[in-house]
């Protein structure tokens, strides 16, 4: 299961070998046999059209604080592969994928602190009730839909999406994506910032992403409010104040959360990693070192 380094950026992204696929990966600050027990260990799961360098300098700096920190690529994305099946794209089986991957790199039970992003996020919620980790950071992230007609439309809307993704190809999608109104935040953005996240979201294929909506989209999978209070370790919630949508979906599951703290930054919308990433790192950081 050795690395395979690739040179994207400044950040080496690799891939490993596990349960049948590939699975992109950035591991940056490992712990050397001294340092194993002092670095605290940071899991990423990005967000849908994203990629294992989607937290920018967020990686590298967490590295230079003496944190071990590894970015996993979701099937469909990046350099993972991107199965013809859908159903192998399920959040079952994302939990499994990433369970692996932490197994392959030796990071052992109660040992990594699981951060995600939206999509991220919510495989993040469902990977945690594997018990296999010590505290958990969701990031604009949901249980899913709790009513059933709800997770039919979507399903149906998720489809259609990943149909045209297929029929019209990834910029004609990558375009639509940018305009939906949950990242009309990101208009504050510099061109360049902009170009940056255009470009990563571009990293990526149209039968992965479209696959992806279809596996584990919202509306196919589980919904997990009934299981909320099974995720009995420390739990950040970070939401941006121009996000009201999963603002409130965050106070909700605050309520429902055994040990949840929610954090509400301002200037921000859906992607707070990236439109306000100096107060992202703090909270993360401060959140880290009070759980060790």
């Amino acid at each position: 299961m050795g690395m395979q380094p690739l040179n994207y950026k400044d950040v080496e992204i690799g891939t490993i070998a596990i349960n049948g696929v590939q699975m992109g990966v950035v591991e940056l600050g490992k712990p050397t046999a001294a340092t194993a027990k002092l670095r605290p260990t940071l899991v990423f799961i990005h967000g849908f059209t994203g990629n294992a360098t989607s937290w920018g300098a967020l990686l590298e700096h967490l590295a230079g604080q003496d944190m071990h920190v590894i970015s996993l690529e979701m099937l469909g994305h990046g350099r993972s592969s991107a199965p013809e099946d859908p159903t192998r794209y399920s959040m079952e089986h994302c939990q499994q994928d990433i369970l692996a991957a932490l197994q392959a790199l030796h990071i052992a039970p109660g040992a990594a602190i699981l951060l995600g992003y939206s999509m991220g996020g919510r495989i993040a919620l469902y990977t945690a009730l594997s018990g296999y980790f010590r505290a958990l950071v969701l990031e604009s992230a949901s249980p899913g839909l709790a009513i059933a007609e709800e997770r039919e439309q979507r399903q149906r809307s998720d489809e259609a999406l990943a149909t045209c993704i297929e029929d019209y190809g990834l910029e004609a999608f990558v375009s639509y994506w940018e305009s939906r109104p949950l990242f009309a935040s990101q208009e504050k953005l510099s061109i360049a910032q902009r170009a940056k996240l255009r470009e990563q979201r571009l990293h990526n294929t149209p039968r992965g992403l479209a696959n992806s909506l279809r596996g584990v989209g919202t509306g196919i999978q589980p919904a997990l409010h009934q299981r909320l209070n099974e995720i009995t370790v420390p739990v950040l919630l970070i939401t941006g104040q121009d996000d009201p949508k999963f603002c409130a979906i965050a106070r909700e599951m605050a309520t429902q959360l055994p040990q949840a703290q929610h954090q509400i930054v301002p200037n921000a919308g859906h992607t707070v990693h990236f439109e306000q990433p100096e107060a992202f790192e703090t909270l993360v950081r401060n959140f880290t070192n009070s759980v060790q």
